[in-house]
């Protein structure tokens, strides 16, 4: 975790050209939005036209009944028949109006609600996708974080936009009238908003830029702020005594976020008002103006309120607009960082004519001179390597920690492709075979397994999460793995929650986490089995029963095993010594013994150990 004090990262403001170029984004934000529910779209869309007209309608019968008030005052003797009638056209048409807005206010919120699962899912589908070196880039993480943000915020852009489009249809009616009676009071309304929107526009960039310049840095809050409370992290934070370092951290970032958005919201703040009573004066110097004629017998006194009510409601829509097309063009422009996590396109991509694994192995895995550099890196994980697992054969990969072991294993499942070299599966390129249908036919384990918050056949299921309701093959897989043994134990056996995190979990040990890990490996029939140091926190002798047992029940099949323990590495055909990414030694284990290399000095180190 980085302890330095927050470094000012700055992105400079959009130009206006890049915010309209931005605006091209919407048409397929619209087309998602339409993919994630048709008739969704098109009541909301029909809602709010109808819902556009109602400002006019209001307002131009206000003024029908103001004027036939004065009419019957004028007349003691005439019918208040028609004054009545058009109280009640009022009536129904407030009523009306309120009906809408509770309607276009549901279906945003359903269908806002249904985007956001819609896009989420899209994101997950997209991530699946990709390479596992991509996620190891910070680069990538922080796009893939920004799009993440966008499933819900996105929401509020579907109901900007269409709003945008109401308010502008119900400006168009009001117009009219205003038009009819004074163009000039039109052009007073423009140039008393049009600053008030260039102010919005300037500081909605000072915003998107200082938010796009914090990612990295939030990123971090967020894992800050997961440490300082987790249950997954509690234990070394009491032991260690971490707290107040992590809650200093926290501060150091959190007050610097604070002070950079507390400096742009006072600006924003003191310039808002200034623009707002440069409106209030545009909109009484109209005021002003329509009493004038009234007085001077222009205009009816119902036409007085008709029009007052109309230039205050076209101020008010002008407002909302301008401030809402900068809102929408900034929303475009962070669409641009979701859009722009779709077009990142994974390098490991399946063969045009993609050949099926083989049924079986008759010449096995062969690295032809292979070697891999991570993203961003000098210093290569693996060089030069040069051997064949041969079909059946058993294994063992041996180094110190850092010598490219699981980079190899990674190389074999083809999660990552070779910098230089190839991979030879019966001698053909491994990157000509079906990704799908090679990931299947390997079975791998990682020291680092996760430990799903979900039942105890859940847990066990994800070895081949297709077959998640074959029960009688989960207990099999367990009872391989010796957690036949720990399900009986369970009060509720293999339907027991595990994890604290939701109600009625059960915390397991290290070492029984690891037996569970370990019966996802025989939860497919496959071809080449892959153990990578997931029996770590067993102790010697359970692990030399593992692996035992491990290679007993894949007699017949390829396996490649990672440990470091000496007692349990001999039990492989042969063994694969690396030293910083390179291979220096292969052979048996009596063969490396003769030979007096580095695999006899790592073995005479550990022996002594136990002396």
């Amino acid at each position: 975790m980085n302890t330095r004090p927050p470094k000012n990262t700055r992105i400079e403001p959009l130009s206006l050209k890049e915010r309209l170029a931005a605006l091209r984004n919407l048409p397929a934000f619209f087309k998602l939005v339409w993919q994630t529910s048709h008739w969704m779209t098109v009541v909301t869309s029909s809602l709010r036209i109808v819902r556009s007209a109602m400002p006019l309608g209001l307002l131009y019968v206000g003024k029908l009944i103001i004027d036939e008030v004065i009419k019957v005052r004028h007349i003691p003797a005439g019918s208040t028949y028609h004054l009545w009638e058009l109280v009640a056209v009022e009536l129904a048409l407030a009523v009306l109006t309120d009906g809408l807005n509770r309607a276009i206010t549901l279906m945003d919120s359903l269908l806002g609600d249904l985007f956001s699962n819609h896009t989420s899912v899209k994101i997950m589908e997209h991530a699946a996708t990709l390479d596992l070196d991509q996620f190891e880039d910070s680069v990538f993480y922080d796009k893939m974080e920004r799009a993440r943000q966008q499933t819900v915020g996105r929401t509020i852009l579907l109901s900007q936009v269409m709003s945008q489009v109401q308010d502008l249809i119900t400006i168009g009616f009001l117009a009219v009238g205003l038009m009819a009676f004074n163009p000039w009071l039109i052009i007073l309304l423009l140039i008393t908003i049009i600053p008030a929107f260039l102010g919005e526009s300037y500081f909605n960039d000072q915003s998107y830029a200082l938010t796009r310049g914090q990612t990295p840095e939030r990123r971090e809050l967020d894992y800050v702020r997961f440490l300082g409370a987790s249950d997954e992290t509690a234990k070394e934070v009491k032991i260690f005594d971490l707290s107040a370092f992590i809650i200093e951290r926290f501060r150091q970032l959190s007050g610097k976020f604070y002070e950079d958005n507390r400096k742009l919201s006072v600006r924003r703040s003191v310039w808002g008002t200034f623009f707002a009573v440069l409106g209030s004066l545009g909109y009484y110097s109209a005021y002003v103006v329509i009493i004038i004629k009234t007085v001077n017998g222009s205009a009816t006194v119902g036409q007085l309120v008709f029009l007052a009510g109309s230039f205050r409601q076209l101020r008010t829509l002008l407002e909302s607009i301008l401030s809402r097309f900068t809102a929408v063009s900034q929303g475009a422009i962070y669409l641009r960082d979701f859009f722009e996590f779709f077009e990142i396109l994974p390098k490991i991509k399946t063969a045009a004519n993609p050949l099926p694994f083989p049924k079986s192995l008759q010449l096995g895995f062969t690295f032809e001179n292979v070697g891999f550099r991570y993203i961003n890196s000098e210093r290569w994980a693996n060089r030069h390597l040069s051997f064949t697992l041969h079909p059946g054969e058993k294994l063992a990969l041996v180094g110190e920690n850092g010598a490219g072991k699981t980079t190899l294993v990674k190389l074999l499942a083809r999660l990552y492709d070779p910098t230089e070299g190839r991979i030879l599966l019966e001698g053909i390129d491994l990157r000509e075979y079906d990704l799908a249908d090679l990931r299947m036919n390997v079975g791998i384990i990682f020291q680092d397994y996760l430990r799903y918050q979900m039942t105890f056949a859940q847990n066990i299921a994800v070895g081949n999460i297709s077959q998640k309701d074959n029960r009688p093959l989960i207990v099999a897989s367990a009872q391989q793995s010796m957690a036949d043994v720990l399900a009986a134990k369970l009060p509720d056996a293999y339907d027991q929650m595990l994890g604290k995190r939701f109600a009625d979990g059960v915390e397991l040990s290290g070492g029984e986490w690891q037996k569970v890990a370990l019966a996802r490996a025989y939860m497919r029939n496959a071809q080449l089995l892959i153990l990578d140091e997931p029996t770590s926190a067993l102790d010697a002798r359970a692990e030399f029963e593992v692996f035992k047992r491990f290679v007993e029940l894949t007699k017949g099949k390829t396996a490649v095993l990672i440990s470091h323990r000496f007692s349990t590495v001999r039990m492989a055909d042969r063994i694969v010594v690396l030293e910083k990414g390179e291979l220096i030694e292969i052979g048996s284990h009596e063969e490396l013994l003769l030979k007096g290399g580095r695999y006899a000095e790592l073995f005479d180190l550990q022996a002594m150990g136990y002396r």
